[in-house]
C-alpha cells in the first residue's frame, strides 16, 4: 500500500522530546529539594543533608548539560532516552538510600521512569528500566540509612517492608504494561490515520493529473501549430522527388500525430461530459472485482434493484474502499465470493460474502480498527497483513457517506459478510440527471 514503513514513521514521531524530560526532571528536583528541606529544617530531623544535596544537584547538573548540548525540540533515540531514565532510577535510589529506603513514603516514585519509558520507548527498553527499578527496590529493602523518626531511630517490621517491596514490583509490572498498551494503541491509530491520509493524497494527485494533462495540451498547442505551419511551407518548397521530400512528409505526419495525442489529453479536462467520469453501480463493482479474478476464486456479481440503476461519479475513495474489501474476501475465500448490489429510491447497498472461515470470534468486536488482522493465504506468502486495509477501506467509504457493517455469515453459512450502504443521494452526489438537475441536491435531505 505504501512505499515506507508506517510503524517506523509513527515510532520516529513518538520519540521522547528532550524538553519533556528536562521539565519533568526540574519538577523532580524541586520536589526533592522541598521534601529534604522540609524534613531537615521544618521537622527538625537530622538527615545526611550534604550527600542528599549532592545527589539532587547531580540531577540538576544533567539537566543543564542536556539543555546546553542539544537544540530545543530535539527528540531522543530510544537508547539515549533509556539511558537518561536509567540515570533517574539510580539518582532516586541513592536519595532513597540516604532517607530510609523502602520505609520512605516517597519510595513509590521509583515507578515514574518506568511509566515514562512505557509510553514512549520500545518494550525492550521498558523491560530494562523496569528491571533496574525492581533491582533498586530489592537492594533498598536491605541496605539503607534509617530515617530519624525518633532519637533512637525507628525500624519498621520486616513484613511491612516486604509489602512495600511487593507493591513496587507489582506496580512496576502493571503500570509499565498498562501504559505501554495505551500508548501503543495511540501510536497504531496515528500510524493508521497517516496511512489513510497518504492513500487519499495519492488518489487526489492522480485525479489532478487530468487537469495537468489538459493544461499541458493547451500550452503545447501554439508551438505545435507553428511547427505544423513551417512543415507545410517546407513541403511546398521542397521538390516532390528531392531527397528531403520523405523527411518533410514524415515531419507532417508526426505533427498530426502530436495533435491527436494532445487532443486526447485535452479531452480529460471535460468534467461530467466524459464517458469515464460517471459509472453505473454494476460497472463500478466489475471494475473493483476484475483485478481479483486471476487468483482462482470465482467472483460473482449480482444485482437486485426496483428502480433505475444508480449512477455515481468516479470516486477514488469508493473504488479503493470497495476494492480493498473484495481483495480481503478473495484472500480468505475457499472457492467463491459473491458481490450483490441492491438499490431502491432511498438507498444503495453492496453486500460482499465469501465462503472462507469467517472472522475469528475474538476479532468481531474490533473489526475496522487499525492493526487488527488475521493473515490470509496470499498475505501470508507476501509478508503483508498489518491490518490497515480494512481500517482504511472503512474510513474511505464512511467519508463518502456510507455505513459499513461487518459480521460472519448467518443462516448456517460459512464465511464473512460485509455490507456497505449509502443513502441514494449520497451515492449519486454530483451526477446530472437527464433534466439537468443533480442527484446530489437530494443528499442533504436523506
Amino acid at each position: 500500500m505504501a512505499d515506507f514503513d508506517v510503524l517506523a514513521l509513527s515510532r520516529n514521531e513518538s520519540r521522547l522530546r528532550l524538553e519533556t524530560l528536562i521539565r519533568l526532571r526540574w519538577l523532580a528536583v524541586a520536589g526533592q529539594t522541598l521534601a529534604v528541606l522540609l524534613v531537615h529544617l521544618g521537622l527538625d530531623f537530622t538527615l545526611p543533608i550534604i550527600p542528599a544535596a549532592v545527589t539532587i544537584a547531580a540531577s540538576a547538573a544533567l539537566n543543564l548539560y542536556l539543555r546546553w548540548s542539544f537544540p530545543q525540540g530535539h527528540r531522543l533515540r530510544d537508547g539515549s532516552a533509556s539511558a537518561v531514565l536509567a540515570f533517574d532510577v539510580v539518582q532516586l535510589s541513592v536519595l532513597l538510600f540516604l532517607t530510609g529506603g523502602l520505609q520512605n513514603p516517597f519510595a513509590m516514585l521509583i515507578l515514574a521512569p518506568v511509566m515514562i519509558s512505557a509510553t514512549a520507548l520500545a518494550p525492550s527498553y521498558t523491560v530494562t528500566i523496569g528491571a533496574a527499578a525492581i533491582a533498586a527496590a530489592s537492594v533498598l529493602a536491605f541496605i539503607y540509612l534509617p530515617l530519624p523518626w525518633t532519637p533512637e531511630g525507628l525500624e519498621l517490621p520486616w513484613l511491612y517492608r516486604t509489602g512495600i517491596w511487593t507493591a513496587i514490583v507489582l506496580g512496576t509490572v502493571f503500570t509499565g504494561a498498562y501504559a505501554w498498551r495505551v500508548a501503543e494503541e495511540s501510536r497504531q491509530l496515528a500510524g493508521a490515520l497517516a496511512a489513510t491520509e497518504l492513500v487519499l493524497a495519492r488518489e487526489q494527485h492522480l485525479s489532478q493529473l487530468d487537469g495537468l494533462a489538459a493544461a499541458a495540451a493547451h500550452e503545447l498547442g501554439t508551438p505545435l501549430a507553428t511547427i505544423a505551419l513551417i512543415a507545410k511551407e517546407l513541403e511546398i518548397m521542397t521538390p516532390k522527388d528531392g531527397e528531403m521530400a520523405e523527411d518533410v512528409a514524415l515531419l507532417r505526419e508526426q505533427v498530426q500525430r502530436c495533435r491527436e495525442i494532445l487532443g486526447k489529453l485535452n479531452s480529460l479536462e471535460s468534467g461530467g461530459e466524459g464517458p469515464l467520469e460517471t459509472m453505473r453501480l454494476l460497472h463500478l463493482l466489475e471494475e473493483v472485482a476484475n483485478p481479483q479474478r486471476p487468483f482462482g476464486v470465482d467472483i460473482r456479481v449480482e444485482s437486485r434493484g426496483i428502480t433505475s440503476e444508480p449512477v455515481c461519479r468516479r470516486n477514488a475513495a469508493i473504488l479503493y474502499g470497495l476494492g480493498n474489501l473484495v481483495e480481503n474476501a478473495v484472500d480468505f475465500a475457499q472457492r467463491t465470493v459473491e458481490i450483490t448490489a441492491s438499490w431502491d429510491q432511498q438507498g444503495v447497498a453492496v453486500n460482499i460474502v465469501d465462503d472462507g472461515p469467517g472472522f475469528p470470534a475474538e476479532m468481531l468486536s474490533r473489526l475496522g480498527e487499525p492493526y487488527v488482522t488475521a493473515r490470509g493465504k496470499r498475505r501470508a506468502k507476501d509478508g503483508g497483513g498489518l491490518g490497515l486495509g480494512l481500517f482504511i477501506a472503512k474510513t474511505l467509504l464512511e467519508r463518502s457517506g456510507a455505513r459499513v457493517a461487518m459480521r460472519n455469515a448467518s443462516g448456517g453459512a460459512r464465511g464473512a459478510e460485509i455490507t456497505v450502504v449509502w443513502p441514494r443521494g449520497a451515492f449519486e452526489r454530483g451526477v446530472a440527471d437527464p433534466g439537468g438537475s443533480f442527484y446530489g441536491s437530494r443528499a442533504g435531505a436523506d
